[in-house]
């Protein structure tokens, strides 16, 4: 069912996807308040704590009686399965540290910057999650020469380039059946909480979470690509407006720093005291691995090495460390990681028109005495 965008359904702003200068809306507010990220301190954990993790919920949370659920599994294939939750957990299990990022991570340090989901850098968490692999499930359905792609639909739905409807992303087969691609059931050990994707939700390691599709109710296979809202729009780094652009879909390298010192209240500025100071963080590059950290705690101008420690996972981040003197003054802190196929964090925005994949170097003003 079509709706007008400018019409029965507003926009936020004036429908070109960019606010101006020094603006919020109050629509970008309501999302930060319904969603949220995770706090940079968090950045200590291995494992986000659950509560901490990130969250992005793009319609309403459903609410399911798992008593009537059932996954569905059908489309191009010999064999149609459907499955209720504890036949899920009977089946076959893995349980995977992923880090998990979403793709509009930093947008909102953009500039211009794009309307949305008001993100800084805290679109990120690291959590266990456990399923049964998607491989052995497709496997059984005895797909159908002349498949493409895996379909993806979840239960919650809305309004979305003025149309009703279905969150849904899609995989082409041979991504879809990776054997760390899985249907996650729980998560750092207990059932997937509401707002998470209870009772099920597709978990694709190294690729950014708008693919982990949430509330999962149906897995069809189809015999052509799949360009729904969710795989167009901000799901494409574009260079303009109206342009193709490249899809969105593995996780770019990057690295945070955990804040230093101690915040003002208000601005989370940060106050450190003058002296030796270990910088410690986090480092990811998705389905690759992170080479290199770097720290520059002079404006960019000279990089220092970084200690690289242990990955908590094939697709988890790791973690850095590196001593730094801290003499009084104002100082600007910057970090950035490079992966194993030679590809460094930009220092300067990239030029894309949604910021979706936005992996700039993050900057921190500190000040020492």
């Amino acid at each position: 069912m079509d709706r007008n965008p400018a019409g029965q359904i507003p926009v936020i702003g004036d429908g070109t996807g960019i606010a101006p200068p020094d603006t919020i809306y109050p629509e970008e507010l309501q999302l930060a308040l319904r969603n949220r990220g995770m706090p940079l301190e968090a950045l200590q954990y291995p494992i986000t704590p659950t509560g901490l993790h990130y969250l992005f919920v793009h319609f309403d949370i459903p609410f399911i009686d798992t008593r009537r659920w059932r996954l569905n599994v059908g489309g191009f294939v010999g064999n149609p399965i459907t499955l209720s939750l504890n036949e899920l957990r009977d089946r076959p299990s893995i349980t995977l540290p992923v880090t998990m990022e979403c793709a509009g991570n930093g947008s909102a340090l953009l500039t211009p910057r794009p309307t949305g989901q008001p993100w800084m850098l805290e679109g990120i968490g690291t959590s266990q999650w456990t399923g049964t692999p998607l491989a052995g499930l497709l496997e059984e359905t005895r797909v159908r020469e002349g498949a493409v792609e895996v379909l993806f639909t979840g239960i919650d739905h809305g309004v979305q380039g003025g149309k009703i409807q279905y969150y849904q992303r899609s995989l082409s087969i041979e991504d879809a059946t990776r054997p760390e691609v899985i249907l996650a059931y729980e998560m750092n050990g207990e059932p997937l909480q509401p707002q998470h994707g209870y009772p099920l939700r597709l978990i694709v390691p190294g690729w950014y979470g708008m693919t982990c599709v949430k509330w999962l109710e149906s897995i069809q296979i189809i015999t052509t690509p799949f360009n729904g809202n969710r795989m167009t729009g901000n799901s494409r780094s574009n260079r303009a407006k109206d342009g193709p652009g490249e899809p969105v879909t593995r996780i770019r390298v990057r690295a945070l720093i955990v804040p230093p010192g101690i915040p003002d209240s208000m601005t989370r500025s940060r106050l450190v005291t003058t002296g030796l100071i270990q910088l410690t963080g986090r480092a990811w590059a998705g389905e690759l691995d992170v080479a290199r950290v770097e720290v520059s705690t002079g404006g960019g101008e000279s990089w220092e090495e970084a200690e690289l420690g242990e990955r908590v996972s094939a697709y988890g981040w790791h973690p850095w460390s590196h001593p730094w003197h801290a003499a009084p003054g104002k100082h600007v802190i910057r970090v950035r990681a490079t992966d194993s196929q030679g590809n460094l964090q930009p220092s300067t925005q990239p030029d894309t028109y949604q910021g979706s994949g936005n992996n700039m170097v993050q900057c921190i003003e500190v000040t020492v005495e």
